[in-house]
């Protein structure tokens, strides 16, 4: 079964606002108190499966057992289909949602399932199709949250969007202070895209929590291997507008650097300790 409750705030018109309402003045005080289970501003575990970022097996225009088919398959296919919507569960709805559905494997065994929500960047997801923006949002959390070595690592996930907006006096800007780097594009696209970049003041400290993805993989011969489709555009200050000073997060970026200039505000800043 499916419950929902919250909403996603909107903002100005730019790439993946789709329908966009009026944005936010100043810094949003709920961001602090709802949509986040484990802290004020979405900090969460990241050891998502690479391989799982392949979306071919599953029609994700609704959150529903019927559109995710996939998610019944009992071979590797559906173990990869259940991992990504498990993380796109979390990213997308808020710590009073859930996603429930049973599943039989070879064996015959029926395994019930339930992922709950907990950041709520796309909650309407549960009752409908996910707008472009929804879309953005989720695609660019589920990235954030790719690990190379598949070791969970704690973090803080940032952004412009609400509910992920940090304000100056967050705690979690202190204890989290290496911002890491930021993930955008659009995994839900008819040609799925994912972009990264990397803050260069703190690629040794990223690399030594075992987060990757940004900076990209380093191996023993020095090359430079990125994380799956996520492609790396090198440093943040290259394509992505400063820093906020207040809430220490990237408020746009290129959308496609190399392509266009066209910028979006669906981006997700992560930060380390």
């Amino acid at each position: 079964m499916l419950g929902w409750a919250g909403v996603l705030s909107g903002c100005a018109a730019e790439v993946g606002d789709t329908g966009a309402q009026e944005e936010l003045v100043g810094e949003s005080q709920g961001a602090l108190v709802s949509g986040n289970a484990l802290s004020a501003n979405a900090l969460n575990l990241n050891a998502l499966n690479l391989n799982a970022l392949n979306l071919n097996a599953l029609n994700l225009n609704g959150l529903s057992v019927q559109n995710l088919a996939a998610l019944r398959d009992p071979g590797p296919g559906g173990a990869l289909a259940r991992e990504f919507v498990r993380y796109a569960t979390s990213c997308a709805l808020n710590s009073t949602q859930s996603f429930s559905f049973s599943w039989t494997d070879s064996s015959g065994n029926l395994h019930q399932e339930r992922y709950p929500g907990l950041l709520g960047v796309a909650p309407t997801w549960a009752s409908g199709p996910l707008d472009e923006l929804g879309q953005r949002m989720v695609s660019g959390c589920v990235a954030a949250r790719v690990n190379y070595y598949q070791v969970p690592v704690l973090l803080s996930a940032r952004s412009l969007r609400d509910p992920l907006k940090t304000l100056s006096s967050s705690q979690e800007l202190v204890d989290y202070p290496d911002v890491e780097g930021a993930f955008w594009g659009n995994l839900f696209a008819a040609q799925p895209y994912m972009n990264a970049c990397y803050n260069s003041a703190t690629v040794d400290n990223s690399r030594a929590y075992k987060r990757d993805c940004a900076a990209g993989h380093l191996t023993s011969e020095g090359q430079v291997v990125e994380c799956g489709v996520i492609r790396i555009v090198g440093p943040c200050g290259r394509v992505c507008q400063s820093l906020n000073g207040a809430g220490q997060y990237y408020p746009a970026c290129v959308d496609r650097p190399g392509q266009s200039t066209a910028t979006t505000k669906a981006v997700l800043t992560t930060a380390l300790p």
